[in-house]
């Protein structure tokens, strides 16, 4: 059985008119960050990569990590296997880092408070780790750039707001201001600094800002994005303002900006949306983009590419967001405040190709334009970036591309924080495995759960509980590279209104164009344990399209349900999670539902015991002489123990009544599917939730993205043969 990874042929540059790329970049490792511990400290502790940048031979990865107060190395030698290097402590909060040579200078928060703000600036060898040189910066350092000589560094000053104090809004003394200093050949010359004045310029607060990021250029130009102020300064290399221009706004339409409601609805526009950049990196001596992430009361999700005398060459509007709805990626807990959050902005070139790469922080994506002509970039690839992509880093001569993603998931039991390397290789994209792009309507969609294959290689799928405003069917094109998302039906109530109280974990054809959806109850929530019978267009008739769990199944019944539905002849069968009341440890029941007859009973299926957090069934599809099941984990990365797919002869189900001692099937492994969750150069995923098998033997698998919330975002969707 060989693995088939889908990949972009390139979706993108396909609507676009573009042929498919000869190089791309992929994705070829991630490096958590709790490795670079040393053996016995506490890996419970939070630890968080931000700002990252790469020793000047390429082999050792520099970055920032605010939560231990540390700086963190990786040894990239062999790229494709990063090995820990350990940490260097700091007296104070990391900010940001710039590596000239082997030496690393790091801005260091020491602050006692927003009213008392202070900060270092501090040279490390990065081969030793002994502390070279250090200067007061009499102020909060945030980002800091490198001259493209290594003569000088810029750093913000930002003297960051209390965002609790007066709702955050500016002025909120003391200000902010640029300060330029000069290296020496062992690190730094205190006595060359220079403090830049940006007051009096913005607009906005002018008498407060609050410099963000900055960005030197060919000519010793730094530009600072004043985020607060909405207000873009270039300084000269002697500490001269240049020029300074408003960053402007933007109108913004066919965007969904309600949070609350669960469905992904892109049909409303904000007006005069401010900007607020964040990152900024320059394209040439002229011009430089800037990604709009907002904080204060802008962000226009998107990127723009400016001319330094403050012209506008290029704004991305709501392209680069709707590029990552197609995808799966959009945030839809963010949708009032900013969406897909653009944060960080990189240029490098490779092998002639000028690139800008966009990094969204709440999706979880970078995306890959190539600026030949500033003033019309191509969006070529979107690239599965890990959960809360913060900064970036670029090693052409050796055709990398590295992420530092900060977002720890240790509270909430997910994935803990990486670095992703990403290598521009010969071939077409890997990712994504399944877009929306090219149906004839924007179609958002995440969190895709059962799966169902009908007779025509079409898949249909269902999203889960995470769009209780919105439950819909996805039909799906596995022919094409990548898969396509080429239609959807919203599941309604007769008076059309969205069916609620659903959390939808498994599809089956009813034979008549129409299907069978389970859902998985939740008492506490109102939500029934229950199957829906829905129409070819997505009604659940009243009454007659409900189908409950009987009092037997009620009274014993747990909050992890039914997860998956399939269809034997006359009988639904439905895999329930894990063990409810009367259960013994680690049999979980496979229920069945006559159809004609309506009666009701189960079998008992021996589930892995787990490793360690709990072991249950996902999926469950009916293909030959079998019932194929999937068993995952609740494990993300290299904790992941169990994701499985097992099989059970159709000979064995044979269903008991409900309340009494149940027969125990027999299963038997067909895939283990760490391997394949591995071959994307990723962690691994812990939600293995879809799998649909054609008449051929075809099975299509997915992952469940959470809907993209303390998620990567990332769906994974492939294929292989069963016997």
């Amino acid at each position: 059985m060989s693995l088939r990874l889908v990949c972009l042929t390139s979706a993108l540059a396909l609507t676009a008119g573009f042929a498919q790329a000869e190089k791309s970049f992929n994705r070829i490792a991630s490096f958590p960050v709790i490795k670079n511990m040393a053996e016995g400290e506490d890996q419970t502790r939070e630890s968080s990569p931000e700002i990252i940048d790469v020793t000047a031979d390429g082999m050792t990865l520099v970055y920032t990590d605010s939560p231990l107060g540390v700086l963190g190395l990786v040894d990239i030698t062999d790229a494709a296997n990063p090995a820990p290097k350990g940490n260097i402590a700091l007296p104070g909060e990391p900010t940001s880092v710039a590596v000239i040579g082997s030496i690393a200078y790091v801005g260091v928060n020491t602050s006692e408070s927003y009213t008392q703000p202070s900060g270092q600036f501090m040279a490390f060898d990065t081969a030793t780790g002994e502390e070279l040189a250090s200067c007061d910066l009499g102020g909060q350092p945030d980002s800091v750039a490198k001259a493209k000589d290594g003569s000088f560094l810029s750093i913000a000053i930002e003297n960051e707001r209390d965002e609790d104090l007066n709702d955050g809004i500016i002025p909120q003394m003391p200000a902010g201001n640029l300060v330029m200093v000069n290296t020496t050949e062992n690190g730094l010359d205190c006595a060359s600094m220079k403090m830049v004045d940006l007051t009096g310029l913005a607009d906005i607060a002018g008498s407060d800002p609050e410099p963000e990021y900055v960005s030197i250029n060919g000519l010793g130009e730094t530009v600072v994005t004043l985020q607060e102020n909405n207000h873009m300064v270039v300084v000269s290399k002697d500490g001269e303002v240049v020029s300074h221009f408003s960053a402007g706004s933007v109108d913004l339409d066919g965007i969904d900006a309600t949070d609350e409601r669960g469905a992904l609805i892109f049909t409303e526009s904000q007006q005069g949306r401010l900007r607020e950049p964040d990152a900024v990196t320059w394209i040439d001596d002229t011009h430089f983009a800037t990604a709009n992430e907002g904080d204060y009361n802008g962000g226009s999700r998107g990127w723009t590419i400016f001319n330094k005398d403050g012209t506008v060459v290029y704004d991305s509007g709501v392209d680069f967001e709707h590029a990552i709805i197609q995808i799966g990626h959009y945030p839809d807990k963010r949708s009032d405040a900013k969406g897909v959050e653009p944060e960080s902005v990189t240029f490098a070139e490779f092998d002639g190709t000028p690139y800008v790469f966009v990094g969204a922080e709440r999706a979880s994506v970078v995306g890959v334009y190539d600026v030949t002509d500033p003033a019309t970039p191509v969006l070529t690839q979107l690239l599965p970036s890990g959960t809360g992509p913060e900064g970036y880093v670029t090693i052409p001569e050796r055709g990398l591309l590295v992420s530092a993603n900060e977002k720890d998931l240790i509270e909430d039991g997910g994935a803990r924080a990486h670095v992703m390397l990403f290598e521009r290789q010969d071939g077409a994209p890997v990712y994504p495995h399944l877009t929306s792009a090219g149906a004839d309507d924007l179609i958002g969609w995440g969190a895709i759960s059962g799966m169902v294959a009908d007779e025509d290689g079409m898949i249909w799928a269902v999203n889960d509980s995470f769009y209780g405003f919105q439950p819909s069917i996805f039909k799906i094109d596995p022919s094409q590279t990548p898969a396509r998302i080429i239609d959807v039906i919203r599941i309604h109530r007769a008076n059309g209104d969205a069916a609620q109280k659903l959390d939808l974990e498994g599809i089956t054809l009813d034979g008549k164009g129409g299907f069978y959806v389970a859902s998985e109850g939740r008492t506490e929530r109102a939500i029934p344990h229950a199957i829906y019978h829905v129409s070819a267009d997505g009604l659940i008739k009243t009454n007659k399209g409900e189908i409950t769990v009987p009092a037997e199944l009620q009274a014993v019944e747990k909050r992890f349900g039914f997860e998956g539905i399939t269809k034997v002849g006359n009988t639904l069968w439905m895999p329930v999670q894990r063990e409810w009341k009367d259960d013994p440890k680690n049999l979980v029941k496979l229920v069945s539902y006559n159809l004609e007859t309506k009666e009701w009973g189960a079998v008992h299926y021996p589930k892995t015991e787990p490793a360690t957090g709990w072991v249950g069934l996902s999926e469950i599809v009916a293909h030959g002489d079998y019932v194929y099941i999937v068993e995952r984990d609740n494990q993300h990365d290299d904790r992941a123990v169990t994701k499985k797919i097992y099989r059970v002869a159709l000979s064995e189900m044979t269903p008991a009544p409900l309340g009494g001692e149940l027969p125990v099937v027999t299963k038997e492994e067909v895939r283990d599917l760490l391997p394949d969750l591995k071959s994307t150069g990723g962690y691994v995923l812990d939600k293995v939730e879809g799998l649909a098998i054609m008449a051929d033997g075809t099975a299509w698998v997915a992952t469940d993205n959470d809907g993209v919330d303390d998620s990567s975002g990332e769906t994974m969707f492939w294929s292989f043969k069963v016997e």
